[in-house]
């Protein structure tokens, strides 16, 4: 059986200890012979393996996620294993909280992890300072713990994307994302959302003696915010609605006209096209400074003489 290690989750591998890549190919042998040795995850397709680090010299305890096909195996993630084996109560408990809705196939999973693949290669090709300053992956229980303290259901698409990068921390200010938006870190979507149900429940109380159609919305409990408008700056950004999939913005101004209307997958198989074909790029056109990812809507006028477009990079 084949068993593939994308370079992405190499280097995440290798990013919590030296012996942590050596683990990694160790459980690549294993499951070569033992396809099925790892245990179903909460999402569709994925098993996931426990590596003792005990074992292991300058490795911590890591689990290991994977996806097993016909003929193939490809491991998806690596992140930090849980501090304790927990109980059957616990287990019940995280049962609860990240349920898989019966509609939502292996595919989403694929689709995600595919799109966010492409985007991370690219980075680490050619902006090698963006690539950088993404962060490892989630567990599934630091995502059961945001969705606890949120109090919403996460998407599958978006629990996908947290377990293969829980946030970007930019470079020289700068998301990866268009218009240079970075992905939130988990800590920080949680305070995102804590202080827009604060401005909502504010507003509710001036909302009570108003007509219906004067009444002012500026936030939803199931609205969950996805990225900012760049690393320094959340109050502004983009957030998933948990009711229609579809992307949308927040902004100080509470102003939420710009819809985006993409769901997540759409979004990052966009990215992932503009990089890759940026000439073909419908909305935000991609380039360089030096090792960073650059949009166009987002160039500092002081720094645009040194600004390349990708297009005339590859034709030198």
């Amino acid at each position: 059986m084949d068993v593939e290690i994308p370079a992405l989750v190499r280097d995440a591998a290798a990013r919590f200890g030296a012996g942590a890549p050596y683990a990694l190919k160790a459980v690549a042998g294993q499951l070569a012979d033992d396809p099925e040795m790892g245990v179903p995850s909460q999402l569709p397709g994925i098993r996931t393996v426990l590596v003792d680090g005990e074992l292991f010299e300058d490795c911590p305890a890591l689990a290991v996620g994977y996806l097993h096909e016909p003929d193939r195996i490809e491991i998806r993630y690596v992140a930090l294993a849980p501090a304790a084996e927990p109980d059957d109560a616990q287990e019940a408990e995280q049962e609860r909280e990240l349920p898989v809705h019966p509609d939502v196939t292996a595919v989403t999973v694929r689709e995600v992890a595919d799109a966010w693949r492409r985007i991370t290669h690219w980075l680490r090709d050619n902006a090698p300072d963006s690539y950088a300053a993404l962060r490892t992956g989630a567990d599934l229980a630091a995502v059961a713990a945001l969705e606890s303290e949120l109090g919403v259901r996460i998407p599958v698409e978006l629990t996908v994307l947290w377990l293969l990068s829980a946030g970007d921390d930019g470079s020289d200010g700068r998301g990866c994302l268009p218009g240079n938006r970075a992905l939130l870190p988990l800590d920080a979507v949680a305070a995102v959302y804590r202080l827009k149900t604060e401005a909502q429940a504010h507003l509710d109380t001036a909302n009570a003696g108003r007509p219906e159609g004067e009444r002012i919305t500026v936030w939803r409990p199931g609205w969950i915010p996805v990225a900012a408008d760049s690393p320094a700056d959340r109050v502004s950004g983009l957030y998933l609605d948990t009711e229609t999939g579809f992307l949308g913005r927040w902004s100080r101004y509470d102003d939420h006209t710009d819809d985006e209307r993409d769901t997540l997958v759409t979004y990052l198989e966009e990215t992932a096209d503009a990089l890759e074909a940026p000439a073909l790029a419908p909305r935000d056109e991609p380039g360089l400074i030096g090792g960073t990812l650059v949009w166009r809507s987002a160039i500092d006028p002081a720094r645009e003489a040194r600004w390349q477009r990708l297009a005339t990079l590859r034709s030198e």
